[in-house]
C-alpha cells in the first residue's frame, strides 16, 4: 500500500464510528510504525481534513459531519468542580468537544475532550488525578471555554440553563 492509500484508510478508520483511534492501533492495523501514523495525520490535517487528537486518540469531529448545533459556554469553577460540570453537560445528551483558555503569552489554547457520557467524564477526571496533570483552566484562575454540541439550539440553552443553574458560567 503505498503512501497516499494509507493516508485515505487511516482517514476511513478514524471516521468510521466517532470512537478515537490511538497511533499506535492505526500502526498496527497497518504495519507501520506509530510515527509513520503521526506524520501521515499531519499530511492529512495539512490537506485540509479536520482530525482531532485527543487523549484516547485520533477522530473526526462528529459536528462536522452532522447537521448538530455548536456553541460555546464561558464557565468558572474550581478544579473540585470539574466532574459535576460535565455531568451536567452530558446528562443532558449533549457532547463536550474541548476545553479552552486565553493565556496571556500563547493567546487561546485548546484541550480536546470529546466527553460525551458519564462514564467519558469519570475516565477524564480519574486520567487527570492519575497522571497529576492539570486542567487547563488552572492557569486562568477557573475561566475557560467548552464547545457543546447539541441536537439544536433549544437543547443548547438547556445546556446553558443547567449550567447557569449549577453556578458554573462566567458571570457579567
Amino acid at each position: 500500500m503505498d503512501a497516499t492509500m494509507r493516508r485515505e484508510r487511516i482517514f476511513e478508520i478514524i471516521n468510521k464510528d466517532n470512537m478515537p483511534v490511538s497511533a499506535s492501533a492505526l500502526a498496527k492495523e497497518l504495519s507501520v510504525s506509530r510515527q509513520v501514523i503521526v506524520g501521515d495525520i499531519a499530511i492529512l490535517r495539512a490537506q485540509g481534513r479536520e482530525i482531532i487528537a485527543t487523549a484516547r486518540g485520533y477522530m473526526v469531529p462528529e459536528f462536522m459531519t452532522s447537521n448538530q448545533y455548536v456553541g460555546k459556554i464561558a464557565c468558572c469553577h474550581n478544579v473540585e468542580n470539574t466532574k459535576e460540570e460535565l455531568y451536567a453537560i452530558v446528562d443532558l445528551g449533549a457532547t463536550v468537544v474541548n476545553v479552552i483558555v486565553e493565556h496571556e503569552m500563547y493567546g487561546e489554547i485548546t484541550g480536546q475532550l470529546n466527553i460525551k457520557t458519564r462514564d467519558d467524564a469519570d475516565i477524564f477526571v480519574e486520567r487527570v488525578k492519575s497522571s497529576e496533570a492539570k486542567l487547563l483552566s488552572v492557569l486562568t484562575l477557573g475561566v475557560h471555554l467548552h464547545t457543546i454540541v447539541c441536537r439544536n439550539k433549544t437543547h443548547f440553552e438547556q445546556v446553558y440553563h443547567a449550567l447557569d443553574s449549577a453556578g458554573f458560567l462566567v458571570q457579567n
